[in-house]
């Protein structure tokens, strides 16, 4: 078995090992021919130049690495399949067909439900109780290709965007290993999406996590407000702002980019701070770490000490 592999973060390298793991061979060969990751970049005040998780397994491993995906065909690499977790970019044509058994991504929603950038992000902030994982074949649309495989997952109330990412991939490892062999002997049979059920998500950006002053002074009383939230990574989705929506958007953006929300220092001063996690107390919304601006992430309660005059407004 030859494995091209496709990724990216920190929470897709335990899908790596373990096709590495299982699959290699009784000479302790690989099955990993390359990997396809995003290409480093600097980072950090200091800008210094990070390599990504999957790039740096690829090194260790002295597995070649390429930073685009047409780079590992024109380069002469042969594999029967390709596996794509959390890439972070679109995969061309030419390459989808070099591949004889095609390339199965591990996409985490329960597709059709969530296609695109942001699935578990878009889970959390409509405070959807399951979510899952869906292992695809890919073709040239976006997360449109066949289910080879599907599994659910219970959402957590104290879920973040983290825990439930890093939990659905670790889970996805095992029904992928499983899966692996009988789909390359042709005993599996995929199955068609029901494109009446799809909803859609994009690309999050920092704007996605601000939350009114005045909408989150009436949460931490425990009172809804009058105006709606629009949710820009999930198309066409408003939602009431109330203090159980604004929890779930809270641990939807965390740890990237977080809700902020602007906050009145005194008569004219006016900062940035950001509501790094919180809960819900007698229906009404207690953060529990914040960050102003340029300083360190504090407690709620420091933050208050700190800050007596501070107000959303």
């Amino acid at each position: 078995m030859r494995i091209v592999f496709f990724g990216t973060p920190e929470f897709v390298v335990p899908v790596l090992e373990s096709l590495h793991r299982t699959f290699s061979n009784k000479k302790g060969e690989s099955p990993i021919v390359a990997v396809v990751t995003q290409k480093p970049a600097l980072t950090g005040r200091k800008q210094y130049l990070a390599h990504s998780a999957v790039d740096a397994w690829g090194f260790k491993h002295k597995v070649p690495i390429f930073y685009s995906s047409p780079d590992v065909i024109d380069t002469g690499v042969k594999a029967d399949i390709g596996i794509l977790a959390a890439y972070g970019e679109i995969i061309p044509p030419r390459v989808l067909a070099a591949f004889p058994h095609g390339i199965l991504n591990i996409h985490p929603s329960f597709l059709p439900k969530f296609r695109g950038a942001s699935p578990v992000q878009g889970a959390l902030a409509m405070g959807e109780k399951t979510t899952g994982v869906t292992i695809m074949k890919l073709d040239a649309k976006l997360d449109h290709g066949d289910i080879i495989s599907q599994f659910e997952e219970e959402i957590k109330t104290d879920d973040t965007n983290k825990t439930l990412t890093e939990r659905l991939f670790a889970k996805s490892t095992e029904v992928l290993i499983a899966l692996l062999e009988p789909y390359l002997a042709g005993k599996i049979k995929p199955k068609k999406q029901n494109e009446k059920e799809v909803s859609f998500t994009t690309q999050i950006k920092k704007i996605d996590g601000f939350i009114p002053p005045s909408a989150l002074q009436l949460a931490l009383e425990g009172k809804a407000a009058k105006e709606k939230l629009t949710l820009g990574f999930l198309k066409d989705t408003v939602i009431k702002i109330t203090p159980k929506s604004l929890n779930n958007l809270i641990r939807a953006l965390y740890p990237w980019p977080c809700t902020w929300t602007d906050v009145k220092m005194g008569e004219t001063n006016k900062s940035r701070l950001k509501i790094i996690s919180a809960h819900l107390e007698d229906k009404a919304l207690v953060p529990d770490q914040v960050q102003l601006e340029g300083k360190e992430i504090v407690s709620w309660d420091e933050f208050k000490r700190g800050y007596p005059a501070a107000k959303f407004i």
